[in-house]
């Protein structure tokens, strides 16, 4: 099958950055963070994180698996982020706000927060990556493994503990939703599936001795397929997923085992 990569322009993220007014100043703390990520919306997924960081920067080890695999005959892209100046906490099933089996990107924002830092597997790291899908994992099971630079803010909430980890994308096929739930318009984008923008693992990152990798943790995953692979639209410095006009949004569960 002949795959495009589409673009459209789109109106401002939903999904931005948090603030950090009146918040006291607070040190960069070096040392290590990492999470095990706990599953939202019935996915059946898995990730670890660690974070080495020495002054603004930070190593990033991020494994991932058992999320959706396919979106439109291509690689299902989902994109990560590290979220704070919230409680610097995951949502529960409680912060569903219409009971819609969901927890959408809003409902889980007094929960974690804005971006902060976007875990892009290449390039730009910052809030206006957020969406960025060319730059997000690819697949059901992927790895991010790279040194990238992390500013002020995403430093204060690290040593704040207040900084949170989010992997977007669910799978159609285990979310505890029906099918008209899934596909409503996104908190994001209306033109996109709810489902496919909404958060699927969260973890809150934690200070951990040096080197060590959570309990639990991910396969390796697979090499990122990107171009003409994904389906996307243009969002200024971002990308959003995107399915053609009229058509269906069509999801195959990853094989893969968490």
């Amino acid at each position: 099958m002949n795959k495009k990569m589409r673009f459209l322009a789109v109106p401002a993220l939903a999904l931005s950055a948090v603030a950090m007014s009146g918040a006291p100043a607070m040190a960069a703390h070096d040392g290590t963070y990492s999470s095990t990520l706990g599953q939202l919306s019935g996915t059946t997924g898995s990730g670890t994180i660690t974070l080495d960081v020495t002054g603004d920067q930070a190593k990033v080890k991020l494994q991932v698996s058992g999320l959706a695999e396919t979106f439109m005959d291509a690689a299902y892209p989902h994109v990560q982020h590290i979220h704070g100046g919230a409680m610097g906490e995951c949502p529960t099933t409680a912060d569903d706000a219409n009971g819609d089996g969901i927890l959408s990107t809003t409902d889980g924002a007094a929960s974690y927060g804005g971006i902060q830092t976007t875990l892009t597997t290449s390039g730009a790291t910052t809030p206006a990556e957020g969406l960025n899908l060319a730059l997000g994992g690819q697949g059901g099971s992927y790895t991010i493994d790279r040194t990238i630079t992390i500013d002020e803010a995403t430093q204060k909430s690290l040593a704040a503990g207040t900084a949170v980890v989010v992997v977007h994308g669910l799978d159609p096929a285990t979310v505890t939703a029906t099918a008209e739930a899934f596909n409503a318009p996104s908190d994001l984008e209306p033109s996109l599936p709810l489902g496919a923008t909404s958060p699927a693992l969260c973890g809150v990152l934690v200070e951990s001795q040096m080197g060590d990798m959570p309990a639990g943790g991910a396969d390796t995953g697979v090499a990122q397929e990107t171009g003409s692979n994904t389906a996307i639209l243009a969002l200024g410095g971002g990308l959003v997923l995107a399915a053609a006009a009229g058509g269906t949004f069509m999801v195959r569960r990853s094989n893969a085992k968490a």
